[in-house]
């Protein structure tokens, strides 16, 4: 039986992957049409009628459904308003869609990059649209009948984590899309750098505690590897018809080449546990709770079957992804504060701080 304050993932319908686009997000969409018109791909079909909806499920970067009649593509650009340094970066993102799909089918491809603000108002890209599930708390009506469907999209996403992490960026050109030398001290030092543009008084002596701890134990790599920087369950898609495989995976501005285990542990840090306060919603969805997804040993021991990786310092990583994500947070919360954003959730978002804080020096304690 479900207590009164847990949510069934079984009992209602996912919000939808679509929407009218939100008050306050619209572009010029007579320019950006004519553009795309002129600049797609000859073997794209534009000849159809002019349409845009919205995803509406995400907190940064703006993401838009455009269509051509039946041919359906995503663009994405960056929020409007003051951004973090190195954050939302549209030509990172195109780089290395317009080449990662060509061995990783799960990265779909990219079309086209236009860094001339007269089109959408900020650097934009154009890639193919994906069409499936994403898992958010609520299980997809479509995927329902699956036995064990928590534990096999957990084995999934671990297995396609692992293939991510075992490919040769030389293979598609992008062996410089990074500085794989020193990268897990400037992710700390960058990511402090983000928290003091926006910090707020509250939490900053609880946030300085934890940079201090992370920096005294800095860890050695022990491969050079794709980093995505910011894999969820929620930035997966998956075929109604087969939860043992990921069908896509979204949300590639970060992307670069440092320690994969960064990745690893930025999954851990939004994956639920049974042992987790019941307050403590991870992943942002309160129904994960209850999906009988694997626990965040199972996973770790999955992934490191598949990645053959030592994970004995994986406490570490973790501590990191709760203190960035902490610091995220309140990236999104400031923007709403001064008026950059109007995506009310924004509003509230930063309230859980204090428990990521606490989270991470646990785990900095182990």
């Amino acid at each position: 039986m479900w207590k009164h304050e847990d949510v069934d993932p079984f009992s209602d319908e996912p919000q939808p992957e679509i929407a009218v686009v939100r008050d306050g997000e619209d572009l010029n969409w007579g320019i950006v049409e004519s553009f795309l018109r002129d600049s797609l791909p000859q073997e794209i079909d534009t000849a159809g009628e002019f349409d845009v909806h919205q995803f509406p499920n995400g907190a940064a970067n703006l993401t838009y459904l455009v269509s051509f009649g039946a041919t359906e593509l995503v663009l994405r650009r960056p929020p409007f308003g003051n951004l973090a340094p190195g954050a939302h970066d549209m030509g990172r993102e195109y780089r290395v869609l317009s080449k990662l799909w060509e061995i990783f089918p799960m990265a779909p491809r990219a079309y086209l990059f236009c860094d001339d603000v007269t089109i959408a108002g900020a650097a934009m890209f154009v890639m193919e649209r994906r069409v499936g599930e994403v898992i958010r708390g609520i299980v997809p009506r479509s995927m329902r009948h699956h036995d064990r469907l928590g534990n096999r999209i957990g084995r999934a996403l671990a297995a396609a984590i692992a293939e991510f992490h075992s490919l040769n960026p030389t293979d598609v050109e992008l062996e410089a899309l990074g500085k794989p030398d020193g990268f897990v001290l400037r992710q700390v030092e960058g990511w402090k750098k983000r928290w003091d543009l926006v910090h707020d008084e509250r939490y900053h002596q609880g946030m300085n505690d934890v940079y201090a701890a992370l920096i005294a134990d800095l860890p050695e790599p022990q491969r050079v590897a794709f980093v995505h920087n910011d894999l969820k369950l929620d930035n997966c898609m998956f075929k109604p018809d087969n939860p043992d495989a990921v069908h896509a995976i979204f949300d590639w501005d970060m992307t670069t080449l440092g320690d994969p285990l960064i990745d690893f542990g930025t999954l851990l840090n939004y994956w639920p546990d049974p042992d987790d306060d019941p307050d403590a919603v991870r992943g942002g969805h309160a129904g994960l709770n209850q999906m009988g997804l694997p626990s965040r040993s199972q996973l770790t021991e999955y992934y490191a079957e598949q990645s053959l990786l030592d994970l004995a310092n994986i406490h570490w990583y973790e501590a990191f992804a709760q203190w960035k994500t902490a610091t995220v947070l309140q990236q999104l919360h400031y923007r709403w504060k001064v008026g950059d954003s109007t995506d009310e959730r924004m509003s509230t978002i930063a309230d859980g701080i204090p428990r990521f804080i606490q989270k991470a020096e646990e785990l900095l304690s182990m």
